[in-house]
């Protein structure tokens, strides 16, 4: 595990226990015991929650490192240049960009970033981080969350652990390659946000993936 990376994101938002939101019933973050997260190593490890205030922090932090934030038209056109260089260099890779109005998706499937229940990368898919890693320093004006999700097989717990390992494999391999660690937050879902049916092979495999969400740097 990057260390330097976990403190860094520690100090921004809150690492703690893995609860269930008593509303939607989907698995999340609390706001306690992060160190002892910290402490239990990458078996316990809790993922950092991630939303609107987080996302304030992050501006706030970046902002007053000297990070110019980005203002009016100047949104939506870096935004149209972080998508086209995107686009062009994950071409054949297997990553799938999609653009949501400010935001941009990049969808990396779990079979060609990790083997069958793994958290560490494949070192084939390097070459495509890296990639990924240059447009994010050419453009360091976008938020980075990170998000791993898996299929409904195995136990929620195991599910869950498991999407925020690969989660954080990727965050940390984009920021030993130079992307600013402070842009970074880093969230497991588990099995809780499918965009297939678990009931086939298929749409278990477009279930388990890690998504890079880059949304602008704004005041």
């Amino acid at each position: 595990m990057n260390l330097k990376l976990m403190a860094a994101l520690t100090a921004a938002v809150f690492l703690g226990a893995c609860t269930t939101d008593p509303y939607t019933g989907e698995q999340k973050v609390s706001n306690t015991a992060g160190g002892a997260a910290i402490g239990a190593g990458l078996g316990a490890l809790a993922g950092m929650a991630v939303g609107g205030s987080k996302n304030a922090q992050r501006n706030a932090v970046l902002i007053g490192a000297g990070v110019g934030a980005l203002t009016g038209g100047a949104i939506g056109a870096t935004m149209d240049r972080n998508e086209a260089e995107l686009r062009a260099q994950l071409q054949g890779t297997g990553v799938s960009v999609t653009r949501a109005g400010d935001q941009i998706i990049l969808n990396m499937p779990s079979d060609i970033t990790f083997g069958i229940d793994q958290d560490d990368i494949k070192p084939g898919f390097y070459q495509t981080l890296n990639s990924v890693a240059l447009v994010l320093k050419k453009f360091n004006q976008t938020l980075v969350d990170v998000y791993g999700h898996t299929d409904s097989t195995g136990s929620d717990q195991h599910n869950f652990d498991l999407s925020q390992r690969r989660a954080l494999s990727v965050a940390n391999y984009l920021n030993a390659q130079g992307v600013d660690q402070r842009r970074f937050a880093v969230t497991g879902f588990g099995e809780t946000r499918p965009i297939a049916s678990n009931d086939t092979d298929a749409g278990r495999a477009q279930n388990r993936r890690v998504e890079i969400q880059l949304s602008p740097l704004t005041r």
